[in-house]
């Protein structure tokens, strides 16, 4: 089998535990019926407790991948009339843009490298938009974004508040009432360490309110709003990764809820950065999440190198970047159920990477 007996430090797909991994071995059962429709509701139910989504909220769940969750999104909620600010911090936040592009959607892009927008205020002139687009953790380059200044912000300029929380759901605070945040784009194989596959978009009243009629057959929120009312979908789901969702969010709420794990995932996260600091490594950024650590080595040696010596000497695969940052920056998650032993034997590997 591919990759068998690798330790994964990538993010995105993240190390599953064992429960959910034998549910992903068992027979996929049929679902038009109540006890899957119960399933599906449960979820909703538990998705947005752990966001905290006001009251009357909805949860639209896809069977397709991150990124359709962030067109679909642009599909039904802005059209050509909308103008948008989107930040675009690397290359998810490109993504937006270039969805943004594909439907018309007037916008301008955010590019400001140096600050996790907590100086919004100050720095992005709001009049003449009504929409603003984020990805709160840009991944290609390990970037967190100020939610509460952004939700702050848009809040004060009457701004739809969409933010793509895929890949720090579960590991960094995300708060729909604190940081006024009215869609909220999560993702099954990131922080809620699952397969592959299912894409869950929550809407708060506001955005419910502008889900509009598009000419889209699959991708159609009215359609899944409605279905959901009664637990189902209108097209074959995820039917496997929603029974496993179901498990996964019945362990966090067991296990001390989200604050749980996100403190879990914070304390992952310092043990590595601790470990690190007398290796040749420099942070990329100053705002990382709880999620990842992004490093720059500083004795001349490429990145790419580095993830290919993981892979191919130690059966450890940790993330490299694309195009241009491919020889500057790797990318180490702490997503999932990764525990302080597996990060001792990613620590020891680094340490004998030729050249080190």
């Amino acid at each position: 089998m591919i990759y068998e007996g690798y330790t994964i430090f990538t993010p995105g797909p993240v190390k599953m535990n064992k429960e959910i991994l034998e549910i992903g071995g068992k027979q996929t059962p049929y679902f038009r019926n109540k006890a899957f429709s119960e399933v599906i509701l449960t979820c909703e139910k538990l998705l947005l407790e752990f966001v905290n989504a006001p009251k009357d909220s909805r949860v639209v769940f896809l069977t397709a991948s991150g990124t359709a969750g962030l067109e679909s999104v642009v599909m039904n909620l802005l059209d050509e009339n909308s103008n948008a600010l989107v930040v675009n911090g690397g290359g998810f936040g490109q993504r937006f843009v270039d969805i943004c592009k594909s439907y018309d959607v007037k916008h301008k892009e955010i590019i400001a490298p140096n600050t996790n927008l907590a100086d919004i205020d100050i720095k992005v002139d709001a009049q003449g938009f009504d929409t603003f687009i984020v990805n709160a953790h840009e991944t290609s380059v390990g970037h967190l974004y100020d939610l509460e200044a952004i939700g702050k912000y848009c809040q004060k300029n009457n701004l739809l508040n969409i933010v793509d929380a895929i890949s720090m759901f579960v590991t960094d605070e995300l708060d729909m009432k604190k940081q006024h945040i009215d869609v909220v784009i999560v993702s099954s194989q990131k922080g809620l360490a699952l397969a592959p596959g299912l894409t869950m978009i929550v809407l708060a009243p506001k955005a419910l309110q502008q889900v509009k009629d598009i000419k889209s057959h699959y991708f159609n929120f009215k359609n899944y709003l409605k279905d959901g009312e009664r637990g189902q979908t209108p097209y074959t789901p995820a039917v496997t990764i929603i029974l496993q969702l179901q498990v996964r969010l019945q362990q966090i709420k067991k296990e001390g809820g989200i604050t749980s794990f996100i403190a879990k995932a914070n304390e992952i996260a310092k043990y590595f950065r601790e470990q690190i600091k007398n290796l040749p490594f420099k942070p990329y950024t100053q705002y990382m999440p709880n999620a990842m650590t992004t490093l720059t080595p500083t004795n001349g040696k490429s990145a790419m190198e580095i993830v290919v010596d993981m892979e191919n000497n130690h059966k450890i695969m940790i993330c490299p970047n694309g195009g241009e940052l491919k020889d500057t920056i790797f990318r180490v998650s702490h997503m999932g159920d990764i525990k302080k032993e597996d990060v001792d034997n990613l620590i020891n590997a680094l340490k004998k990477v030729r050249k080190l």
